[in-house]
């Protein structure tokens, strides 16, 4: 007698999951896609930036991706572009407002910066490429994914340069006195020499993973 061996289903892919890891990992927007540059070599020269102005865009991020992904049937093609610009400006203001109220310090160390996630590539690219063809539930996991892996790469540089540049993280000192400052780590040069850096450590990482 044969006996039929029962192969059990294979198992379905979480595809929540994968928009959320996609967005740390496989496309992460500063060291894959390397979108939103102004704000990553221009903020980062604390960690304390980096971190603010990643949970900023994060949330701007998130929320117009909610926003127009709920709107998506009700948006004409031809003004969809404006319709998403206006919906992101209208979260950049409430979170430009957000971070005054909570540090005036902070506000006045990001700058004109706030105000330029409303150009973010990042954000409009995920609004017109994701959001506005995905469910909301999709588009919340794609936007929490690209909102903490942005915020990750930011942070990678922030930490960096203020370690080296002023030998302190979150405006602790870490290194001695007798530690000399490398003031190119706070210039615009700095912010250049650090996301190479990252850059050369993610992809040289990312191949040995891919070969082995």
């Amino acid at each position: 007698m044969s006996t039929v061996l029962e192969k059990e289903p294979p198992k379905k892919k979480d595809l929540s999951t994968d928009e959320f890891i996609k967005g740390l990992w496989k496309e992460n927007p500063v060291f894959v896609q390397v979108l939103g540059m102004c704000p990553v070599l221009a903020v980062t020269n604390t960690a304390s930036n980096a971190l603010a102005m990643g949970l900023a865009t994060a949330f701007v991020l998130l929320m117009s991706n909610i926003l127009i992904s709920a709107l998506r049937n009700f948006i004409p093609k031809q003004v969809r572009i404006s319709s998403y610009i206006l919906i992101i400006a209208t979260f950049v203001t409430i979170i430009d407002y957000v971070i005054q109220a909570i540090s005036v310090e902070l506000h006045k160390s990001l700058g004109a910066f706030i105000s330029l996630i409303v150009v973010n590539c990042l954000i409009l690219s995920r609004a017109e490429a994701f959001a506005s063809k995905n469910t909301i539930g999709k588009s919340i996991m794609d936007a929490l994914g690209m909102g903490v892996g942005f915020t990750f790469g930011l942070l990678c540089l922030g930490v960096v340069r203020e370690l080296l540049g002023s030998k302190s993280l979150f405006g602790f000192q870490v290194f001695p006195d007798q530690f000399q400052d490398w003031i190119v780590m706070i210039l615009p040069a700095g912010g250049f020499f650090t996301l190479a850096f990252w850059l050369l450590i993610f992809n040289i990482f990312k191949s040995k993973k891919t070969t082995s």
